[in-house]
């Protein structure tokens, strides 16, 4: 027995209409849903931190919810995981025709070719099956560089930038009412945003990437703050903000 078989095994008796676990037989599409979710994160947080076991551990869980996903679908005579095991195995050889056909590597263009498999499902925008779940900034880097392979993009940085400040502008406009209308501040907010995502894809960068190690980096920093104001015999509720700023700039001067 595969190391896989056994896993498939344990999967087919957990939902074991007579024998199984109540918890697993119970569960739907739906409910499991957020743990895979938290399972690839779990996995993500494993590659920063560069702890091979527990990524090896954290994979295994994001495995199982595939397995999870495969058995409910056999079940309910959809597909089985063979299946999946198929689908992708004919996905990753018709979009490496280089490696698995005669085509010559500098002619392959996998958006083309995602292009045509998307086409191929009968759907009608070059924006459908991008998931509504992904995080917003890399939904949004997901449209863009969809829009993009369709020719709907800016051919210079100029424009992307000009762009940003336009919609700061408006974020500030609409900061400076008389009367704060939150749902067009939250729009013109989503705007600068979208315009920020833009303009890091033009420069070569994932926002969603630059922002996670903008988090750390913050992160990382602040607490050496708290532990400056500590030793300064003080919380941090009774430091005022020109202490932890002196602080944060020591902190910063130490990085340099």
């Amino acid at each position: 027995m595969t190391p896989l078989d056994r896993l498939l095994g344990i999967m087919k008796t957990l939902r074991d209409p007579q024998h199984g676990c109540p918890w697993d037989r119970k569960q739907t599409y739906a409910t499991i849903a957020p743990y895979t979710l938290e399972e690839t994160y779990e996995v993500l947080d494993a590659i920063q931190r560069e702890d091979y076991a527990d990524l090896r551990d954290e994979l295994g869980d994001l495995l199982f919810q595939i397995v999870f996903y495969a058995q409910i679908a056999s079940e309910e005579g959809r597909f089985s995981f063979d299946d999946v095991c198929h689908a992708i195995s004919d996905k990753m050889e018709r979009r490496h025709p280089h490696i698995f056909a005669d085509a010559a590597a500098d002619s392959v263009n996998w958006e083309q070719i995602k292009s045509a498999e998307r086409a191929e499902k009968t759907r009608h925008s070059a924006l459908d099956d991008i998931p509504e779940a992904l995080p917003a900034l890399m939904r949004a880097w997901k449209i863009q560089k969809r829009c993009a392979a369709v020719g709907f993009d800016w051919d210079s940085l100029g424009p992307v930038l000009d762009k940003v400040y336009e919609e700061i502008d408006e974020v500030m406009h609409e900061a400076q009412q008389a009367v704060i209308d939150p749902a067009k501040l939250e729009e013109e907010i989503g705007d600068l945003l979208f315009a920020t995502v833009n303009l890091s894809r033009h420069l070569g960068s994932k926002a969603e990437t630059a922002l996670q190690n903008a988090n750390r980096k913050f992160e990382r920093r602040f607490r050496q703050v708290e532990q400056i104001v500590t030793e300064q015999g003080m919380t941090l509720q009774e430091a005022t903000l020109e202490q932890m700023e002196a602080a944060w700039q020591q902190v910063k001067a130490g990085e340099a």
